[in-house]
Formats: structure tokens, sequence, C-alpha cells
């Protein structure tokens, strides 16, 4: 899927920069009120989406599957799916666009693994809400309260679309069964390229997108692999890794301390003191007769 969704539009959340990233589509037959860029045609985005069909019928497709959805129905599809939305006649309906952090409350937060089951799980792309089982019924309700609460704002309108949509995730995570997944397959992987850019680039100026990037995945999915993997970020990884190599230096040559620090990707080496008395204990000099004496 990563591979294949690199040939279709990345469709950007209109409201990407702002403090509520929150995006609803209303959309009558061809027209999308906004106008959004991955309106008809073949999309993914980094964010989660719901809709909610008002009136008339759609079909939602994938490169996999193809749903059709009635009034009154509803659709998840996770983030990274490969979609697009076709009307099937006269139809209306609202389409929710947000980032997966709306779910998780605060950073690092518990709450995150049940929003992550969900939306690392590359198996589990789409799920329709019918009627007639109690469950997607409470949630269908969800879906059509938060269509309402577009048309009747009120100031408490931010907090309202925040608890609906945690408690639509709530149901919902209660009673899907997900398939398998591969997440530590994924996350290993993920961390061998992570890990082998730092082992090559350390003494150069890494930055956290410069690390992401060689895995091909967002700054905060490089944070949450770090997170799951070593309990640590990656900073806090790269500042060990060429402390450990600074150690070696000490140990094995007579290079100058400023001259290792320089090796090891330290600009300062009032810095670079600092750093490794805080890791070892001793000031590098007194590290490197330690180590020799002994």
């Amino acid at each position: 899927m990563k591979t294949e969704k690199e040939n279709y539009l990345n469709s950007i959340n209109l409201y990407v920069d702002t403090d509520f990233p929150y995006l609803v589509l209303d959309v009558i037959n061809d027209r999308s009120y906004p106008r959004n860029p991955g309106f008809q045609v073949m999309h993914w985005h980094e964010d989660l989406q719901f809709i909610y069909v008002l009136s008339g019928a759609v079909e939602v497709k994938t490169l996999d599957d193809t749903v059709s959805m009635q009034a009154g129905e509803g659709i998840f599809i996770n983030k990274n799916v490969v979609h697009f939305v076709q009307r099937t006649g006269e139809c209306h309906y609202n389409s929710f666009i947000f980032p997966a952090q709306f779910l998780e409350f605060s950073f690092h937060s518990p709450a995150k693994l049940f929003v992550d089951d969900i939306i690392e799980n590359e198996q589990f792309s789409l799920f329709h809400f019918t009627r007639g089982e109690e469950w997607q019924e409470k949630a269908l309700s969800l879906l059509c309260r938060l269509s309402e609460l577009e048309k009747n704002k009120t100031e408490f309108y931010v907090y309202e679309v925040l608890v609906l949509l945690t408690a639509l995730w709530l149901i919902m995570r209660k009673n899907i069964l997900l398939p398998p997944k591969q997440q530590e397959n994924t996350v290993s992987m993920r961390m061998q390229k992570f890990l082998r850019h730092i082992e090559q680039h350390y003494p150069e100026d890494l930055t956290l997108a410069d690390i992401a990037g060689s895995a091909s995945v967002s700054k905060s999915e490089c944070l949450r692999c770090f997170n799951l993997s070593l309990q640590t970020t990656p900073y806090k990884y790269l500042m060990e890794y060429r402390l450990s190599k600074a150690a070696e230096l000490l140990k094995k040559t007579d290079q100058p301390v400023s001259d290792i620090a320089a090796c090891v990707g330290f600009h300062q080496i009032s810095h670079f003191g600092k750093c490794f008395k805080e890791k070892t204990g001793y000031s590098p000099s007194k590290y490197r007769n330690i180590e020799k004496n002994d």
C-alpha cells in the first residue's frame, strides 16, 4: 500500500496549519463545500475520515474494495488508504477529516494504544456502518450528531466535536474485530533503517526529519517507533550513540579531546564535556586516564 499510494494524490487537510485541523466537507451531488483537492479523484491522506450519508447513495472505492452506502449509513476510512467517493445518483453526505491526535488526549497517553491499534493496522482500511446492529446504530447516531452540529455551532463547538469523535472511536474500538497486524515487524524494519542511518551519519547535524526520512515516515511515526522499541527519543538515542563512540576513541586513541568531540558531532567542547560527565560521571580527560590505567 505504501508504494502504491505514491502514485495518487496526497490530499492535504485544508486546515492543517490551524489550531483545530478539523475539516468537514458538505457534499451535494458533484459539489463540495469547501472545495477539497481530493474531491472526485483517487487520493489518500494522513488524517482519519468518517463519512455520513444524509440522502441518496454513494460508493466508496479503494484499490481493493467497493462499498455501496445508502442514506443513514456511514463509513470509517483509515489513514493512508487510497480511496475515492462517487455518487450513484442524487446524494448529500458529510465527510469528517481530522488527525489521529484528536483521539489521543495527550502525548504518550495510554489512550494512544487504542488509536494505534487501528491506524497502524495496514490490514484494516475501512469499516461500513449499517443499520440493524445496536452498536452500529449508536455509531451512526453519533455521526448524525456531528452533521447536525455543523448546522448549529455553539460556543462549545470545538469541545463538542472532540467529545463526539472520541465517543465514536470508543464504540468502534470496542466492537470491531481487527484483522491480525504485523505492527512489530513494521516497527522493527523501520527501527533498523533509523539506527543504520544514525550509525552512518552520527557525526553530521542530524535532525528528526533526517532520521524519519531514512524510513520514509513522518516525524511523529519516528518518535512513536523509538518510544515503542527503545522507550527513548531519536535525539536521546543519537546523543547516547555519539557519547559511546567518543568513549571508544578516548580509550583507543590519543586524539585531543576537542578533536574527538568534533568527530562525534559536538560543535562545542564545553557541551561535549558536560554531556559526557552526565553519562559517565567523569570528564573526558579523567575517563581517558582511568581507562588507560586499567
